[in-house]
């Protein structure tokens, strides 16, 4: 019987949202706080004992259906923190843009702040029109942003998906699976834990995404 799989929805971890720094208000300055009378150092608390790891169960014999973790295998395999890693990249690259025009725009409005009173109506109305601008630049590119980084993610998530499948096929008929779930997705309240297969999912996967070993030269 050809294995039935479930259909899978994966999300890759996502950077931080991007958002649009504005110029903020100066702060008063704190008054210090009075010195709080010295107290005896509470004595360190005991860390709680561990739990040992139960060791994991063997696929029940006979069985037909089992599930994975899906998140569990984005997160653990190399395929899935080889693509977290591409995201965060350009999260971090936009983050760093950004924060750059937000440096502009501080100055620039600093300088209005500062010089404004001083300054001929003409050069005052034209440092109000360069603000603008660059407000308007940094909404734009915060927008754009994020779109980037929603395409990179939907295209990762895709390729994942497309390199995973056939290692979760490959287990299924195997076993001689009618059906594969997904944890997260399934409803699954309780289950045998011998039916989870994501560890040799991951252990697969990983096998495959591995580069070969280059030939050893020829000995002499």
């Amino acid at each position: 019987m050809k294995p039935l799989l479930v259909a899978m929805a994966l999300t890759l971890a996502a950077g931080p949202a991007f958002a649009q720094a504005s110029q903020p208000a100066p702060a008063a300055p704190a008054k210090p706080a009075p010195a709080a009378p010295a107290q005896a150092a509470p004595a360190p608390a005991q860390a709680p004992a561990q739990p040992v790891a139960a060791a994991p169960r063997p696929f029940p014999e006979g069985a037909r259906v089992a599930y994975i973790n899906i998140q569990r295998i984005a997160s653990e395999s190399a395929e899935g923190k080889a693509a977290t890693s591409k995201v965060k990249a350009l999260n971090d690259k936009k983050v760093q843009e950004l924060a750059e025009k937000n440096k502009q725009l501080q100055a620039s409005q600093q300088k209005l702040q500062q010089s404004g009173a001083v300054l001929s109506d003409a050069a005052r109305g034209q440092l109000e029109k360069d603000i603008e601008k660059i407000q308007v630049d940094i909404q734009r590119f915060t927008q754009d942003a994020q779109a980037e980084v929603q395409d990179l993610q939907q295209q990762l998530q895709v390729e994942f998906q497309k390199r995973l499948m056939p290692i979760i096929n490959a287990v299924a008929a195997e076993k001689a699976l009618h059906v594969v779930f997904s944890q997260a997705d399934s409803g699954l309240v309780w289950a045998d834990t011998g039916l989870d297969l994501t560890a040799e999912v991951i252990k697969r996967f990983d096998a495959v995404a591995a580069p070969a070993a280059p030939p050893k030269p020829p000995a002499p």
